[in-house]
Parts: C-alpha cells; sequence; structure tokens
C-alpha cells in the first residue's frame, strides 16, 4: 500500500519525505499514540461525567490534538538542520518569555504555577522549553568541539540555567530533573571530564535535598511518599492508592475494556494516572507492550546514531529520546508509588495539548535528524 501510494518515481515533498524518513521509528511513534487514544476513550468519560461535561468531552479534544501531532511532527521532520537549529531557537526564547510571565500571570494548580492562559487556550511553557533546550545544547557542545575559541560549555550552562531557575519558581522540580538529567547525559556524551560528573551529581543531590527544605509543595509530596497514609480522600496520597488498587485489580490480563472502576474515582485518570487505567482494564499485559514499545523508541532512536560523526545530530537526537523516555519512567514509576508523584504526563498517552504537541516536536526534530540524505538534502 505505502509503496503504491509513495512511488520512488514521484517527486513531490511528501514522498521525498516517506522514503527518507525511519519508517520503524514512525511506526513505533503511530502505535505510542493509537494506544493512546485508546486509553483516553476509556480514562476520560467517567472524568467529563463528573465535572458535568458530556462524555466524550476529552476523547473530542484529544483526537484534535493527535491530528495537531501528526501534522506538527511531519511538519517539523522535514526542517534541514540550519532550519532545525533556528526553529529551536525561537521555540526556546518563546517557552522563556512564558516562563517568566507564568509567575506573575499563571493558574496556580495544587500549590504551584506552571499553566499560563493565552488566547482561551492554557499552555504549559515548561513542555515547550524540553526538546528547546535539548537541540540548543547539542548545539552549543558541538559547536564547542569544533572550535575551541567557542564558548558552546558556557552559552549551554547559561541556557540551561536561566530555564532551569524559572522553573524553580513556579516550583516545578520533577521538569528540572528531568531537563538536569538530559543535560548532564549530553554533556557526559560530549566528552565532560569525569571529575565534573562527579561534582555536577553531588551538586544534584545537595538541590534535591534543599529542594526539599525550601519548597513546602516538594517536602508535602516527599512526606506523603515516605509515610503513606489514606486519612484525607483528597490528598495526593489517596490518588496513588487508588492507582495501586488499578494494578492489583487488573491482574496480568485485565479487568476488560470499560470494567475499569478506579477511573472513577482518580481525578487525574485521563492525564498523569492513565497508566493505572491501562493496569486495571488490559492489565501488566498492556503495561508491559508499553513499556516495550517506550524501549524501542528510546533503543531505536539512539542506535540510529550511535556511528554518527556529526556530534550535533548525536547529542540532539540521544537527548530527545532520553527526554521522552525518562518522562515515561518517571510517570509509570509515581503510579506504581516506585517515587513520589511528578505531576508529569505519560508521553504520547496522556491527554493535554501541551504535552502532546510538544511531544510532537520532539519527535519531528529526531525524525529530522535521523533521516536518510536525498537528493543532496536533509
Amino acid at each position: 500500500m505505502a509503496r503504491v501510494a509513495f512511488a520512488r518515481t514521484d517527486n513531490s515533498v511528501l514522498t521525498q519525505w516517506w522514503w527518507s524518513v525511519d519508517r520503524w521509528l514512525f511506526l513505533g511513534i503511530s502505535i505510542l499514540v493509537a494506544v493512546g487514544i485508546m486509553l483516553v476513550m476509556a480514562a476520560s468519560p467517567p472524568v467529563a461525567e463528573r465535572i458535568g461535561l458530556d462524555s466524550f468531552y476529552f476523547v473530542k479534544r484529544h483526537l484534535v490534538y493527535v491530528a495537531g501531532f501528526f501534522v506538527v511532527m511531519v511538519g517539523v521532520s522535514q526542517l534541514s538542520q540550519q532550519s532545525l537549529r533556528r526553529a529551536a531557537l525561537l521555540l526556546y526564547l518563546g517557552a522563556l518569555v512564558l516562563l517568566i510571565l507564568t509567575p506573575f500571570f499563571g493558574n496556580e494548580i495544587k500549590g504551584a504555577k506552571r499553566w499560563i492562559s493565552l488566547g482561551g487556550f492554557s499552555i504549559q511553557p515548561s513542555e515547550f522549553m524540553k526538546p528547546a533546550l535539548v537541540v540548543m545544547t547539542a548545539w552549543m557542545l558541538s559547536e564547542k568541539k569544533k572550535n575551541v575559541d567557542v564558548p558552546g560549555n558556557i552559552f549551554a550552562i547559561i541556557f540551561y540555567s536561566l530555564a532551569v531557575g524559572l522553573l524553580l519558581l513556579q516550583p516545578d522540580m520533577g521538569m528540572v530533573f528531568l531537563m538536569t538529567a538530559i543535560f548532564f547525559a549530553q554533556f557526559f556524551l560530549a566528552g565532560l571530564p569525569l571529575f565534573l560528573i562527579v561534582i555536577a551529581s553531588a551538586t544534584g543531590i545537595v538541590g534535591m535535598v534543599s529542594a526539599y527544605f525550601l519548597f513546602p509543595h516538594v517536602q508535602t509530596r516527599v512526606d506523603r511518599f515516605l509515610t503513606p497514609s489514606t486519612e484525607d480522600r483528597f490528598s495526593e496520597r489517596y490518588q496513588i492508592t487508588q492507582s495501586l488498587e488499578a494494578f492489583s485489580s487488573g491482574g496480568f490480563w485485565g479487568m476488560g475494556p470499560g470494567e475499569g472502576i478506579v477511573k472513577k474515582h482518580l481525578p487525574d485518570a485521563h492525564a498523569d494516572f492513565i497508566f493505572s487505567v491501562a493496569a486495571e482494564e488490559y492489565g501488566a499485559f498492556l503495561c508491559l507492550i508499553i513499556a516495550l514499545l517506550f524501549g524501542f523508541f528510546v533503543i531505536r532512536s539512539i542506535l540510529k546514531v550511535m556511528q554518527e560523526q556529526n556530534l550535533f545530530i548525536l547529542l540532539a537526537v540521544s537527548g530527545l529520546a532520553l527526554e521522552i523516555g525518562i518522562q515515561a519512567v518517571i510517570n509509570m514509576a509515581s503510579t506504581l508509588d516506585l517515587i513520589p508523584t511528578k505531576g508529569m504526563t505519560l508521553p504520547f498517552m496522556s491527554f493535554g495539548g501541551s504535552s502532546i504537541l510538544s511531544i510532537a516536536i520532539s519527535c519531528g526534530f529526531i525524525l529530522a535528524l535521523t533521516r536518510r540524505q536525498v537528493h543532496g538534502r536533509v
């Protein structure tokens, strides 16, 4: 079918894109998105009904976001390296401005200001900062390797510090942890000396300990994680208790589509806790499939650039793939009560426009940088 629809003799932009893009990676992404649609259809109706909306309100919006996902991903994946860097710079600057405005004009939710309203839409600027920072860091570090006189390392640290500093004001420690992990992973891949890695690790540990004492929001989550209690029905611990009940009830094969109970009680069943819905209705079997799909996505992306001579491509693709992979691990670990809750979505699957479009940009960047050369274009 694809061979007929996209003949090699066709010189259209879409056809040339199809024959140059990594189709296995594209297939993996598409399957993850399809599983996400299935889970949102299962998890969101009770949430919508609970707040007085049409049962399929979130499903309809999610389908619109998914359509936007593919449009954005395919569009971004056709960028050249030069255009991709420029796009990342513009995205970084735009996200930076919104992060500056968020503490003043953002909406406070659960003790943190992470969302800002623009034109009737709620946007989470940190979601768009993630892919932008990864590409900007890769750009600066690769320029340093090309020319020792270019202060690329310093510029990378400045870009990182600005983003993280603004995230600490919200506060959003989950996003700070994710960006920090990817940032130092890129430095390591670029040849950061071992003693600097030790210093960076020590700094990270001190930072996490300091966050516990500086931010009541963080302290509350850690305390609830260390001292489980279900006395407060509306506490974050209540959601974790319900999440664990979902995993217990689902067993290996699950209770069956639409048979889940926990989603009727979890406020974030369609968002942060959608993995719990998958566990209850489709069992550990689907959870393992999801984990394997994320593993395939990360491993396939990194293997594509393992032998890459272009340091920018190596750092950018590795960083973007790890960004999505680590975020998925954080979300799944949170629902299993292995780490404190982070308020972080499950990539490709959780409901949320900012999250889906951010992942679309990241995937578009990866596909653009892993495309085969066609007629002199990359």
